[in-house]
This record gives structure tokens, C-alpha cells and sequence, in this order.
């Protein structure tokens, strides 16, 4: 029998895939970055509070040391052809799968920068060479040094050379230096263990990590998160189709990992409620948000242009926007409530602003 899983019930599986919950919180940043697979990036201070959200005890520091020092994951261009963390031993063969789509799909943009194939490939030589013996720059003394191998680097021509170089596996970033994060060659931060899977492995594992970080999930969720083309997408749903459920969901058929049916009658210990920011993994791995968010609050979660808003959850679902406002040794966080929220969730949202402030080494003042 198909099991039909409730809107409600979505809510606590998805919570608890996504490390949201009250009982499945990671105890490390490198056990966060390993169970989400990937973990948008595209801003670094965000994907340090999704980091937050999602583990007991940790701070910032303990973020920054994982990545720079432990060098346990990598920050890059991977999904989508966004920034995105992911495991270090995972980089290479997501990258496999992830980057000659993102190239493809940046094609218009090479040819408006004047970035030819052949300016490309020379780059990646003259990257590889600059950057070689675990050697580090910033944006602006990269962009020097290939300009004075005649490359160009102009405007976004840049940013579109180092993508690129990340797309293919030869760069990522590298430690921050002076307030700037450096870009470093990949096999000198975070070395290669071991041979990438095959092509078909592969895609069975990528639908496979998408529904442990994410399920229950459609095809259309997973097509949306992954971006690989309708013929991959199509084989690595059925690859892993074996080791799941099929369910029915509000929005419509979706698979599950068998092992996720007990969580469907799990207990709920809560309320639970996270400050998640921007761009969080929570608010961009489905297709529709309807399950998270009520429509007349729609836009005060996704106003348009490709902007996604911080988010006060509560069980799952969007009840207010939220920013965070530094002064000097003090974080005010102003919370801006869609509606009244409940009497019993501002004890809650009171320990959660004071868990923000101690990962932030910081005094954190409430605002409504």
C-alpha cells in the first residue's frame, strides 16, 4: 500500500533529513556539510549560520577551523553552478556531474566576455601554474597575475575564469586572508582519495544523498536541486528507486528511503524553531515552498529576482523574516513576524537568538 503522508508530516521528515529537528542536530560542521551532501554557499556568512542551525554547541570558529584547517570540506562551485559546500571527499565526483552542465549553461555568457574555448583552456594552464605549491590568492592579485600573461580579466571575466577553473576540479577557495577568501588549487586543499565512481554509480548516489538530505521528494524536486540533464535525472531516480518508498505527498508522487517511514509517526519534541538565513538548503531543495510556507506570505519568504529571505521556522513552516544588526560587541536580531506568533514559541525563539550569539562569540539582543 502507498503510504499518503501528510503536509504535517512532511514538514517533520523534511526537518529531521535536514538536521532542523530537536533530536537529529550534528555535533560537528564537518558532519553538517557531510549530511546535507551540499550546502549552498553562494553567501559564506550564511552558510555558517545554516551550519548553526543545524549543529549542538559549535561557533563560528569552530566553522572557519573545519574548513581552513581540518580542510573537511570545500567551499566551490558545484550544484547549479553555485557556490555550495561539500565534503572533501565528496568534491570530485559531484563535480563530475554537476560541472559540465553549469559550463554548458554559461556558454551565452563566455561568448559575451570574449572567453573563447581556447582562452579558457590556456587559463586553466596559467591557474595551475600560479597557484601551484599550496599557493593562495585573492580575487584582485589573481586577476594580476593572469592579465600579465595576457589573459583577459576584466569586469566579470574574472569571476567567469575562476568559476570555471572550479567547474573543472582545478580550483576552490582557499583560506581568508586579510578579510578576503583566497582561491587555492583543489588537489593542494583537499587531496584526492581514491578513484571516482562510474558514471551510473555515481547518479544512483547523487539521487540517493539528495533524498537522505532531503526526502520525501518528487522527481521535479530533485530534477530543480540537481540540474543535470533529463536524461541523468531519469536514471539516477530509477538507480535509486530500489532502496526507497513510493509516497504520496501534497504535491504529488515522491520517494522516501524505506529507512524513513518510522519518522512518519515519530514524536514531536518541540516546537522547533530555527533562525534559518538566507539561501538555506530548507528553502531551495523543493520545487514548491507551498509545504513551508502559507501563500499570502509567499513573497515575504521569495519577493523575486532570485532573492531568498532569512526565515524564523517554527515546525517546519515560515511565521517571520529576521535580520541580523551588528554593533560592535553586540548582534541585534530583529525578528518581523508574518502574524502574531504564539506566546509558548518566544521562550523559544528567546534561547535560539542567545544560542546565535554564542556561536557568534557575541551578546545577542531580541527585537520584534
Amino acid at each position: 500500500m502507498r503510504h499518503h503522508i501528510s503536509a504535517e508530516q512532511l514538514r517533520r521528515i523534511r526537518l529531521s533529513r535536514q538536521l532542523l529537528n530537536n533530536t537529529d542536530r550534528a555535533s560537528s560542521a564537518a558532519d553538517v556539510v557531510r549530511a546535507l551532501f551540499a550546502l549552498q554557499a553562494q553567501e559564506w556568512p550564511s552558510a555558517q549560520l545554516a551550519i548553526h542551525a543545524r549543529a549542538h554547541g559549535i561557533t563560528q570558529a569552530d566553522v572557519i577551523h573545519a574548513r581552513e584547517v581540518e580542510r573537511a570540506f570545500v567551499l566551490t562551485w558545484s550544484l547549479r553552478g553555485t557556490l555550495h559546500l561539500a565534503a572533501a571527499e565528496d568534491i570530485r565526483w559531484q563535480l563530475a556531474l554537476c560541472g559540465p552542465p553549469a559550463i554548458r549553461g554559461t556558454r551565452s555568457r563566455y561568448k559575451q566576455l570574449g572567453l573563447s574555448d581556447d582562452v579558457r583552456e590556456r587559463a586553466l594552464e596559467a591557474i595551475e601554474d600560479i597557484l601551484s605549491g599550496d599557493n593562495a590568492m585573492n580575487r584582485a592579485e589573481l586577476a594580476r597575475a593572469l592579465a600579465s600573461r595576457g589573459l583577459p580579466v576584466a569586469g566579470q571575466a574574472i569571476h567567469h575564469l575562476v568559476r570555471f577553473a572550479a567547474l573543472r576540479g582545478l580550483v576552490c577557495f582557499g583560506p581568508e586572508i586579510n578579510g578576503d577568501l583566497t582561491y587555492t588549487l583543489l588537489d593542494d586543499w583537499a587531496p584526492a582519495d581514491g578513484a571516482k565512481p562510474p558514471e551510473d554509480e555515481a547518479l544512483r548516489q547523487f539521487a540517493l544523498r539528495y533524498l537522505a538530505a532531503c526526502g520525501p521528494a518528487t522527481l521535479a524536486d530533485f530534477k530543480r536541486w540537481s540540474v543535470l540533464n533529463a536524461s541523468q535525472v531519469k536514471a539516477a531516480w530509477a538507480a535509486a528507486a530500489p532502496e526507497c518508498l513510493p509516497v504520496m505527498i501534497p504535491d504529488g508522487e515522491a520517494l522516501m528511503l524505506e529507512r524513513q517511514l518510522e519518522q512518519l509517526d515519530a514524536p514531536t519534541i518541540g516546537p522547533t524553531l530555527r533562525l534559518l538565513p538566507r539561501y538555506d538548503n530548507y528553502l531551495l531543495a523543493y520545487e514548491s515552498r507551498a509545504f513551508m510556507v502559507d501563500e499570502a506570505y509567499a513573497k515575504r519568504l521569495h519577493p523575486g529576482g532570485g532573492l531568498i529571505r532569512a526565515c524564523l521556522l517554527v515546525d517546519g513552516e515560515a511565521r517571520a523574516n529576521w535580520k541580523l544588526e551588528k554593533r560592535r560587541s553586540v548582534i541585534r536580531v530583529q525578528v518581523e513576524p508574518f502574524d502574531a506568533l504564539d506566546s509558548n514559541v518566544l521562550p523559544h525563539l528567546e534561547a535560539e537568538v542567545q544560542s546565535l550569539g554564542r556561536f557568534l562569540n557575541a551578546k545577542a539582543e531580541l527585537r520584534l
